[in-house]
């Protein structure tokens, strides 16, 4: 059951925060004109809200937080569009690191899950 905070409405009358957003709601909660939001959707490939009939545009949770993102580097820390289009490239070739889920998952026993995990985390604490 989801936890009904992400969900409902808060008592400001406020969206939920895993609440859809259309370009509208989320431009007057950026400060960010709805020009600026579409054209960001050409430039930036990771950003596509959903469509539905008449082109109306429904941002999730991590498209908002995407456009945040963005709006911080292009206007309070000065990367170019070109330099957050490179930032944000390299982010999505970064290796996956595997969680415990998948180590279990693959593991031949339980054992051997926990000192995949342990082995794991003496590596990060190493490279810390």
């Amino acid at each position: 059951m989801p936890d009904t905070d992400d969900v409902l409405p808060d008592a400001g009358g406020q969206k939920a925060s895993a609440a859809f957003r259309t370009i509208g709601e989320l431009s007057r909660d950026t400060g960010l004109p709805q020009h600026i939001l579409r054209y960001w959707e050409t430039r930036f490939p990771q950003l596509k809200p959903l469509q539905r009939a008449g082109n109306r545009r429904y941002y999730r949770a991590e498209d908002v937080a995407l456009v945040r993102r963005i709006d911080q580097y292009l206007n309070r820390e000065g990367y170019t569009v070109r330099g957050v289009q490179q930032l944000l490239g390299s982010e999505k070739r970064a290796p996956a690191i595997p969680g415990p889920g998948e180590i279990v998952a693959q593991a031949e026993s339980p054992m051997t899950a926990l000192r995949a995990i342990r082995d794991m985390l003496a590596e990060a604490l190493a490279a810390d």
